[in-house]
């Protein structure tokens, strides 16, 4: 299949997939707190401010563009962007995010970098768009962040002399299967790739069945797994210590987290805390849902389990006078919530397919335990489960037999940790290794 034909194909599509989309993408731009400034921004209408900041950006070859969909992929450009920087500061940098909660974490890591890092949110991938901020940017290079690859603005960087990397890259099995389904279509594309850097050998085969030449990839590890500078913000746990003890939950009290839950978990995994707390009434519950504008419905889901909850947003002293669970109904601060947590449960893995990244938590040597669904991430997940660094789960009556344990032997809870942090050595270095290719 040649490569004019797939653009074409995919250009022919691509406007009626937009058009299905959009009433879904506007309700969710709307209720993670985007604004319709947002949506022309994605079509190259640029308020004069941010195209002042990019002008003022070192160019040439000191100027990149990095693109990252969401906070996860926002969290590894971060990693990356900090570490490019520190070694070589007179770099310029354009980050685009896709979601309005990327795009928020990326203004607020924008802050400490003034004159070297503007934030924009992503070109729709329509034909000419990508050309526009190609002119605009300017970048010597465009690296992409694990997975996002537009057939539009690839082969117009391609066409324009300019490199293309795609970085921390990984093909889960599902993800593996649908683009095979399209393999006649996406070969041409990942063919343009200059380089791409994954995260396990195994992606090499995965992506060279995808049209990727070999001599093009490279195994680097995963930045985000990479325990080199993945230490939480220490001002930031230490206002959020601050957050518990108002909420009433002391040092003397063991915290369960739930962390990134999707919609149903919360209940579910409500009533597992409702019966070890029988046994343990120093345990103590924060749920940090995927999606905080639920916040509402779980509130009310959790009170319909006679659960009365706080919103962290709401906190303020003097404490309650009995132990309620926290919901965390504010963003970015996942990380640091983990190194608090004495266990965390990850969600999207019990009533939902897919699971949720475990890596941030394990990292933070905490013991980690997941449910059936952790598709998404089975390399990371085969890893710690080998090494003894998580427990996963068929059900929650399973979930509610290991906590027990773990709650009652803190030694078997600190080992679980510890292991979990050991497997993930073998991504030591993994952000050095990516920079080094792309440079």
């Amino acid at each position: 299949m040649s490569l004019a034909f797939t653009l074409l194909i995919y250009n022919l599509l691509l406007p009626l997939g937009l058009v299905l989309m959009l009433p879904g993408a506007l309700k969710k731009m709307r209720a993670r707190g985007g604004q319709w400034a947002d949506m022309a921004g994605r079509f190259g209408s640029l308020p004069l401010s941010k195209r002042t900041a990019i002008a003022a950006l070192p160019c040439g070859k000191d100027r990149l563009w990095i693109h990252a969909v969401s906070v996860g992929e926002v969290g590894i450009a971060i990693k990356l962007i900090t570490r490019w920087l520190k070694d070589a500061p007179h770099t310029g940098i354009v980050l685009t995010t896709t979601t309005p909660t990327g795009h928020a974490m990326a203004e607020e890591f924008a802050v400490r970098h003034p004159g070297h890092l503007v934030v924009l949110y992503s070109p729709i991938d329509l034909p000419f768009i990508g050309e526009r901020f190609l002119d605009l940017i300017r970048p010597a290079q465009i690296i992409l962040v694990e997975a996002e690859v537009w057939p539009n603005l690839v082969f117009s960087a391609r066409r324009q002399g300019i490199r293309v990397s795609l970085v921390n890259a990984r093909l889960s099995a599902r993800s593996e299967r649908r683009f095979h389904q399209l393999g006649f279509l996406m070969r041409p594309i990942f063919a343009m790739l200059d380089q791409v850097l994954v995260q396990e050998l195994g992606d090499i085969e995965r992506f060279t069945a995808l049209g990727v030449p070999p001599a093009r990839l490279h195994r680097t590890g995963s930045i985000k797994f990479d325990p080199q500078g993945a230490a939480a913000d220490e001002a930031q746990i230490t206002q959020l210590r601050t957050v518990l003890h108002q909420a009433g939950i002391t040092e003397a009290h063991r915290i369960l987290l739930l962390a990134s839950t999707h919609p149903g978990e919360e209940v579910l995994l409500a009533r597992v805390v409702q019966q070890l707390a029988e046994n343990h009434p120093d345990l103590a519950l924060l749920i940090v849902p995927r999606h905080v504008e639920r916040t509402d419905s779980i509130l009310a889901d959790l009170r319909a389990l006679g659960i009365e909850a706080m919103r962290r947003s709401q906190v303020s002293g003097p404490p309650p006078s009995a132990l309620r669970p926290l919901l965390i109904d504010t963003t970015g601060e996942l990380r640091a919530w983990q190194c608090l947590a004495t266990l965390v449960i990850v969600g999207k893995s019990f009533l939902a397919t897919g699971g949720q990244n475990p890596a941030e938590a394990v990292m933070a040597k905490k013991p980690v335990l997941f449910g059936p669904h952790m598709e998404n991430f089975e390399a990371l997940v085969d890893l710690l489960l080998k090494q003894g660094g998580a427990i996963q789960v068929p059900d929650t009556a399973a979930l509610t037999k290991e906590l027990s344990a773990l709650l009652t032997d803190p030694a078997k809870c600190q080992h679980l940790g510890e292991s979990g942090h050991a497997a993930l050595r073998a991504h030591e270095g993994a952000t050095e290794s990516t920079l080094k290719r792309l440079a």
